[in-house]
């Protein structure tokens, strides 16, 4: 044998090939075995697993496996869902592959779109020089002050545009670290902690993301009872803002900067600042536009001729007039991130084929109705962990379609009141720590470099541990305290 060859049998990727075999094989494993029990929920309701629902499982535990240990692309890896399900007639390829042109997608692309004009324009640069010379040379209170940010902007504007605002800052800030674009336990900390916290943020208000106002809706249409903007923020607020002085202890402790200080960084950040001189047009029309966009999607939850309004199209005029304003050009669409934009169109489209099989409601009913003789607390946290798990690998949205009406069916049997399963629900919803589809500033954050998603996972296991613990106590004293009904009198 010769020296190449055995070279090249040497670089030969065994582990890569081992996992890309792994999910091809969980795929044909579900998707050819014969049919599964059905699923019973406590009024005697079958639910059947059909073989197209079966073949959706079967795609949802390919795609885990490899978007997690990125065999292929993870934008590659999403193309093959689409393939999949139109292969094995789980669904007809126009309606798998018309998911990825949802309105989501395209919010993300545009939140995206936003993030890039902020680069060219210079406005992350000077955002990051302020908040630099405020926060100072500390390692530990840069990560605070980002965190900090990441979580006010969340109250106001979609996590989505958020970290795609905060994103090209971070970058910013990264470049002043002196490791060039080598990952660092630093870069991890900030880029991971920023779409965490972006998570945890979100859950505070019914601006922060759109399933809030999703599961209200299904909490007034089930109940007769609404949750009016500033109740859900009142009973969120302990919780979402726990998690982000939490969360920046979890990753001061586990991905410590290696400099705990950046000597001169702050009259390094004043020098750079004023360097930049004065406000230029293009940076003063990046601001009014997106400033205007967003002030019109926060006023969408206030008043009502505006709730017509779609929040997709809305973002997308932003897109639109960049180009109209000459800000963007033709050769800017080469920086977009597609294989970030293809990830999420293939969580969309894995998300409503789980969803229109009837697969989820499958898994939901199985996994809920296995704790409706258990005591109510163990009840309430198993739905928080089967939300948290769903997630992480559809879209929250759906997750608490599938597991909220369910739930509330099985609630009064146990004396469970139906706000705190709510409100649990939205708490877990909120923040998929484990893959990088549970959430756009995930995959936003990955865009870095600075991590691979298996390190985004590993991190998100112990993170997802103290969400539980956060929401159990919040169910055990806190929310007790506060006013909520926890339990049913009698």
């Amino acid at each position: 044998m010769s020296t190449a060859t055995l070279s090249q049998s040497k670089s030969f990727d065994f582990k890569r090939l081992f996992f890309m075999l792994l999910g091809l094989t969980l795929f044909t494993v579900v998707y050819y075995c014969p049919a599964w029990p059905d699923a019973i929920d406590p009024m005697g309701e079958h639910f059947i697993l059909s073989q197209e629902a079966k073949g959706a499982i079967g795609v949802f535990l390919l795609a885990g496996v490899w978007w997690v240990f990125e065999v292929v692309p993870i934008g590659v890896t999403s193309l093959a869902i689409g393939v999949l399900q139109a292969m094995f007639f789980i669904r007809p390829a126009k309606v798998a592959f018309k998911d990825f042109m949802d309105p989501s997608v395209l919010f993300i692309f545009a939140s995206i779109m936003i993030g890039l004009v902020f680069t060219k324009t210079g406005l992350t640069k000077r955002l990051a020089y302020k908040m630099l010379i405020i926060v100072g040379e500390k390692t530990k209170n840069i990560y605070l002050g980002v965190f900090i940010v990441t979580a006010l902007l969340t109250h106001i504007m979609a996590h989505t545009a958020v970290a795609a605002t905060i994103y090209p800052l971070l970058l910013a800030i990264y470049a002043l670290y002196g490791e060039g674009d080598k990952p660092t336990k630093f870069g991890k900390g900030l880029f991971i902690g920023m779409a965490y916290i972006a998570g945890a943020g979100s859950v505070i208000t019914l601006l922060g993301a759109a399933r809030g106002a999703v599961a209200i809706g299904f909490f007034q249409e089930i109940l007769g009872k609404d949750i009016t903007f500033f109740e859900l923020t009142y009973y969120m607020a302990p919780i979402g803002w726990g998690m982000v002085f939490l969360l920046w202890g979890f990753f001061m402790i586990v991905l410590k900067p290696e400099k705990a200080t950046i000597p001169g960084l702050r009259e390094k950040a004043r020098e750079l600042n004023k360097q930049m001189g004065p406000l230029s047009r293009d940076e003063i029309m990046a601001a009014v536009l997106v400033g205007s966009i967003i002030l019109i999607m926060s006023l969408r939850s206030f008043i009502p001729e505006l709730k017509a309004i779609d929040k997709t199209a809305l973002i997308l005029v932003s897109s639109i007039s960049f180009f109209i304003f000459k800000i963007l050009d033709i050769n800017d669409l080469e920086d977009i991130p597609w294989n970030i934009i293809l990830l999420f169109a293939g969580a969309m489209s894995i998300g409503f084929c789980l969803w229109e099989t009837g697969a989820a409601k499958w898994m939901a009913v199985n996994w809920l109705t296995i704790f409706q003789n258990a005591h109510w607390f163990i009840f309430v946290m198993s739905i928080a962990f089967f939300v948290l798990m769903m997630t992480n690998f559809i879209m929250n949205v759906a997750a608490i379609a599938i597991s909220l009406p369910v739930a509330l069916v099985i609630a009064p049997y146990l004396g469970v009141a139906p706000e705190v399963i709510l409100f649990v629900a939205l708490a877990v919803a909120g923040m998929p720590f484990l893959l990088l589809v549970g959430a756009a500033p995930n995959a936003i954050a990955y865009d870095s470099g600075q991590f691979t998603p298996g390190e985004f996972f590993l991190y998100g296991i112990p993170a997802s541990i103290i969400l539980l613990i956060v929401v159990g106590f919040a169910v055990l004293v806190l929310w007790p305290i506060m006013g909520m009904p926890v339990t049913l009198p009698g």
